[in-house]
């Protein structure tokens, strides 16, 4: 599956603009590797192209970089003034509370970080995957002020748009080898995470009704 886009796009303060097409393509479309990811919704096991497909399914029509400029912004407008409790409560045991929710992105988006740089410093590197659930477990995502995630959020992105802003053509072309997904460019990595922040927001909206 072929992604070609112009990127030409305002966000806050700055301006991204990126002159030509930048066309790549996702990596072994016939991937077969069965890989298994929970999900705050239910447990379930799908192929890592049918995981590309559903997140980058989310942007389709969108500009990447614009969502991902106003995610710190909808995450604040979603948790304000609503009592810890409520934000930390799960809508059932095997799903996500909002505020964890939160902690997965804060954290993601160092994540997100790391990968473009490890890259952009050494192109073809290994990308390795980490189990989300047991982040969940082990980083106490139950205990976060959802607000400092927000923050902690906020100000990882504006790094990795900042970083996205200087790149030239040819580095958003280059790309890493990642355990479960295989050759993953900046550019796919640029739209998976805005297709990541949709659907994340998308569940703070129908955990917390009315916001």
């Amino acid at each position: 599956m072929l992604v070609s886009e112009v990127i030409a796009t305002r966000y806050g303060g700055g301006t991204v603009e990126r002159a030509g097409k930048l066309a790549s393509s996702f990596a072994d479309g016939s991937r077969t590797v069965r890989w298994r990811k929970k999900r705050e919704t239910s447990a379930m096991i799908e192929t890592a192209q049918q995981y590309i497909q559903r997140i980058t399914a989310h942007v389709e029509g969108k500009q990447p970089l614009a969502v991902q400029a106003a995610t710190a912004k909808k995450l604040e407008r979603l948790i304000k003034g609503l009592r810890m409790s409520k934000l930390r409560k799960r809508p059932a045991a095997d799903r996500w509370s909002a505020s964890e929710i939160v902690a997965h992105l804060a954290d993601a988006e160092i994540v997100t970080g790391f990968r473009m740089r490890l890259i952009l410093g050494a192109p073809g590197s290994p990308i390795a995957a980490y189990d989300q659930d047991s982040w969940v477990t082990s980083g106490h995502y139950e205990k976060r002020d959802p607000r400092k995630s927000v923050e902690q959020f906020r100000v990882a992105r504006e790094a990795n748009l900042a970083l996205l802003e200087s790149l030239t053509l040819e580095q958003w072309k280059q790309h890493g080898m990642h355990s479960e997904r295989g050759q993953e460019t900046i550019e796919q990595i640029v739209r998976m995470t805005a297709g990541h922040d949709i659907n994340h927001l998308q569940q703070i909206e129908r955990i917390l009704p009315g916001k």
